[in-house]
Formats: C-alpha cells, structure tokens, sequence
C-alpha cells in the first residue's frame, strides 16, 4: 500500500475539494490520518518554503530559516527535481507524516498541514480553495525570487549568514480565509547550526 508520503505530487488532481456527498472539503471532514494518499499530498500547496535549508541551535533547539534551499528544490517552479527519490538523495529530507506533523514546531504559519493539524481551515489563496495553482505565488507565499541559491553553494558556516524571517511570516494581505475548523510532503532539510565558537575557529 503507498503511503501518503510517497504519492507522487505529478498524480494529484488540481482542486480536490470534498468527498462524494460530503458537505465539507475532506481537510475539514476528516482528521488528517483518514486522508487518501491522494488528499493527504494536495493539502502542500508547493510554496517550496519547507525545502529551505533549517539550522537548529544544538543548545535551545531553536530552529532557524535560511534563504538557502535544498539542492533538489527548483527555485523557479518551487518543486522537488527528484520527489520519488528525495530521501536517498538528500539523508535529511524530512518526510511529513499525519503522526508527525503535531512535532513539527518549525513548519512555516502558512502550511496547510500544520494549520490543518491545529484545526483550521485553509486559506483562500490555497489551490484547494481557489482551484487554480497560480494563487500561491500571487499571494506572495512561494520562495521563487526570493532563494539565495541551492546548498551546494554555501559552506555550512556562510548559511549563519542567510538566516531570514520571512519562512516563517504571513505576507501582508494574506491570512484572510484562515478559521477553526474540524482537526485533521514534501520533503524539509534541516542543518545543525554551529555554535558561537565554531564560528570563530
């Protein structure tokens, strides 16, 4: 049986809204782990925000953005070059999970699986809603223009440099649609950040 995870985002249907008779799209009418392999992957909308390189502080567990992305992220289209492949390509790829998705504090605000796992609704620029995939990049909520380069670029100690807080911020005008709703991947990489004295060493 395949996984939620390894559904291949090339085979979901665009606007995916409710079951057959149901009155409610299904992130509203199920809980995340009844979701189809199908409706489990378009709940990402492909912003490319969780494929930017993370430093976790090895002391607080801090976990800070870069606006670096992962050497598979393609920063013109926002979409994983190898999906299939991700987690043998890159060994830190995070792959997201019904179950793991609640230990995830560091996914961004605007992920619809984490607003989804706190039991609210999507918003309205989310191509679920809108029905048209553009939406996200019109919001302003997708990385394209705004990476820095891939991984394979920077040194561990010059990602210090490219922390950025905009991952982890609603753009203006965009939060409208988010409300409770009934509780409920894309692959994430995520890098230890060097402490204070590594950094001078």
């Amino acid at each position: 049986m395949t996984s939620p995870e390894d559904t291949p985002r090339d085979d979901i249907a665009p606007a995916a809204l409710a079951p057959d008779g149901a009155s409610l799209p299904f992130w509203r009418a199920k809980p995340m782990s009844a979701m189809s392999a199908t409706e489990w992957e378009s709940l990402c909308d492909g912003c490319g925000r969780c494929c930017l390189v993370k430093l976790e502080d090895e002391d607080t567990g801090q976990v800070a953005y870069t606006d670096v992305a992962c050497r598979l992220l393609d920063a013109d289209t926002c979409r994983c070059s190898d999906y299939e492949r991700r987690s043998e390509i890159v060994s830190d790829c995070v792959r997201l999970t019904p179950e793991g998705v609640a230990e995830l504090n560091w996914l961004p605000p605007t992920c619809a699986y984490r607003l989804v796992g706190e039991g609210k609704d999507l918003p309205f620029w989310h191509p679920l809603v809108s029905g048209d995939a553009g939406s996200v990049a019109a919001a302003g909520i997708t990385v394209s223009g705004k990476v820095a380069g891939s991984e394979n670029e920077f040194g561990l100690f010059e990602l210090v440099d490219h922390i950025v807080a905009w991952p982890v911020r609603w753009p203006r005008g965009a939060k409208g649609g988010v409300k409770a709703g009934t509780k409920g991947a894309p692959g994430t990489t995520r890098r230890r950040r060097p402490k204070a004295d590594e950094q001078k060493a």
